[in-house]
């Protein structure tokens, strides 16, 4: 299984009412980042069999909006084991429901979402987890076999908007007319 973890996408300031900081939306900055993953996603070729998200709005439109740009056409399912409260076991529960997915992409916000990658990423018996950060916008690729996960790639949003610029800049080479 190819299991991605998607940090949702900038949506402006916490908002000191808990109730109102759960319909906190994306926000400009945020949309464009998830135009330029999904435009990197599609020159990758990578395409989703489940897309999970958190039911917070901030998530469901990151993963909304990364979803439809990138072909997937299902319905995305809402998880509490993504939310903001949600543990380890939540998490490991929601990957024992969808295994038999191959490429799974799952949108959530930190601090759990790099606990859950970062357990991903370690053996059973390791005292302590690695500190992983997800910027707002990330994406991890990690690689889950029989044996131990594998880390293949992370793109930071700043490596995200770097490949979506010069995979958008005109390949044809500058000649001079002297």
């Amino acid at each position: 299984m190819n299991l991605f973890f998607l940090r949702h996408a900038s949506a402006g300031l916490r908002r000191a009412n808990p109730l109102l900081d759960v319909k906190r939306p994306l926000d400009k900055d945020g949309k464009r980042q998830c135009l330029h993953l999904a435009h990197v996603l599609n020159e990758l070729k990578i395409q989703f069999d489940l897309v999970v998200s958190s039911p917070l709005k901030r998530s469901l439109q990151t993963a909304s909006l990364v979803g439809t740009e990138t072909g997937y056409e299902s319905q995305i399912l809402l998880s509490d084991a993504l939310a903001p409260e949600a543990g380890l076991r939540d998490f490991q529960k929601l990957l024992s429901e969808c295994r038999d997915y191959e490429n799974l992409l799952v949108v959530g916000h930190n601090p759990n979402l790099s606990q859950f990658l970062a357990s991903i990423l370690v053996s059973p018996t390791a005292t302590s987890l690695p500190h992983v950060r997800l910027r707002k916008g990330s994406l991890a690729r990690v690689s889950i076999a029989r044996g131990p996960s594998t880390l293949q790639w992370l793109l930071d949003p700043r490596t995200v908007r770097a490949l979506y610029t010069t995979s958008t800049n005109s390949s044809r080479r500058k000649t001079s007319r002297k």
